[in-house]
């Protein structure tokens, strides 16, 4: 089983080995080490973890379908136009939040922020999390000061819940049921 979610000018697919080059350029982007510091890792770091656990865990998300339990989702955002691999957008457990504790997350390449993909991604993956699935309520989290990223949160229909400490760092926190989601 394949995943493709078509997201209008961009969709979302599963990680391919073909995507190391891009996706690990994607890692080393100065934007993204200030929000998500401990995605810092070598090329050899990021090839290791692409194949024995992010393209495994899909598969196995995949096969889950529509009891999806504790599994992890992480897909990557391609521009129609060039094929190109431009973010990543996924869904996991984070043991942080309160139950139900799954969060839906994203990045976005320098390159192609404030274009409006990012909400398309995370719209694309929301959807088809209730559609597909038994997934009653989503976590979103972003870090107090990263302003982008609460808006996507915010647009993309996440009702804000509280202020959490994560490691010694202050998110907001927010919540999407299934019943408030509009398609």
């Amino acid at each position: 089983m394949t995943i493709i979610i078509d997201c209008g000018d961009i969709y979302l697919r599963e990680l391919r080995i073909e995507d190391l080059d891009e996706y690990y350029e994607l890692t080393t982007q100065p934007g993204v080490l200030e929000f998500l510091p401990d995605w810092k890792s070598t090329k050899e770091q990021r090839l290791d973890w692409l194949v024995n656990w992010e393209i495994p865990a899909n598969r196995e998300f995949l096969q889950s379908v529509p009891t999806i339990d504790g599994n992890k989702l992480k897909l990557g955002i391609i521009l129609k136009e060039t094929g190109e691999f431009i973010g990543c957008c996924a869904t996991f457990m984070r043991d942080q939040l309160p139950f139900p504790n799954r969060e839906i997350s994203y990045l976005i390449s320098k390159h192609y922020r404030n274009r409006g993909y990012t909400t398309k991604a995370v719209h694309g993956l929301i959807n088809y999390l209730f559609e597909k699935t038994n997934l009653e309520t989503l976590n979103a989290i972003a870090l107090t000061n990263n302003v982008s990223s609460n808006k996507v949160i915010e647009k993309t229909g996440f009702t804000y819940v509280n202020t959490i400490n994560i490691e010694n760092e202050q998110y907001y926190h927010y919540v999407l049921n299934r019943k408030q989601f509009d398609r």
